[in-house]
């Protein structure tokens, strides 16, 4: 079953470090459209603060049937909508998404892509994805070029998509951890400090293909 207008929802958001994901939201269904939702803006339960989406984040999401049971699915943000009080559009989940066991992953996929990068002293290099996502991605490089966390990069990812086309997606991330690898080589996690709305999308498109092609394996 779909939630309806008026449903409260109860929202997890997740982040590129990892952190603040127990953290629970509550938000209300303003308008169900075609392929999206339209909800309040999120309060943190407990504080009451309010919390700042951004395009792209990433959402795992449970909503109560009259019988008291959870039904969860995983959406992400499309976008804003002003009313009375500003709005935020969410991916409507398909029917077969919503269960009611949880699942903390997020819309990450595992993929190797080519990744260009730039530090500030303008070292370049070319390293691998391990994993890309709405809110970060993960690199594997070699040790030489010594990343560490805080560190800013800039970045040019290449995607290939289903249909043959290629995209270049330029952004500006923040190192959040880094790992050493028994390879020798270092593993850092990026979180995204700069990226134009047209270029996340670019990205959360092949992370649905690649999610796709994942189920139907």
């Amino acid at each position: 079953m779909f939630p309806n207008v008026n449903d409260l929802l109860y929202i997890q958001v997740a982040s590129a470090e990892g952190k603040n994901m127990d953290k629970e939201y509550k938000s209300r269904i303003a308008d169900v459209e075609d392929d999206t939702l339209l909800i309040e803006v999120p309060i943190e339960s407990g504080s009451g603060h309010m919390k700042r989406l951004y395009m792209g984040d990433e959402l795992s999401v449970y909503f109560l049937t009259d019988q008291g049971v959870k039904n969860y699915f995983n959406t992400y943000v499309l976008g804003f909508a002003d009313d009375v009080v500003q709005l935020v559009r969410v991916r409507k989940p398909e029917p077969e998404t919503i269960t009611k066991v949880q699942r903390r992953h997020f819309l990450r996929v595992v993929s190797k892509l080519d990744l260009a990068v730039k530090l500030k002293d303008n070292t370049r290099f070319v390293a691998l994805t391990e994993d890309v996502g709405g809110g970060g991605v993960s690199l594997i490089a070699d040790s030489q070029y010594h990343l560490s966390e805080g560190e800013q990069l800039y970045c040019w990812l290449l995607l290939s998509y289903k249909n043959g086309s290629i995209d270049h997606v330029p952004f500006e991330a923040e190192i959040v951890r880094t790992k050493q690898l028994e390879t020798g080589r270092t593993k850092a996690m990026l979180k995204f400090v700069s990226i134009s709305d047209m270029e996340r999308q670019k990205l959360i498109r092949y992370c649905f293909e690649r999610q796709f092609d994942f189920k139907n394996r």
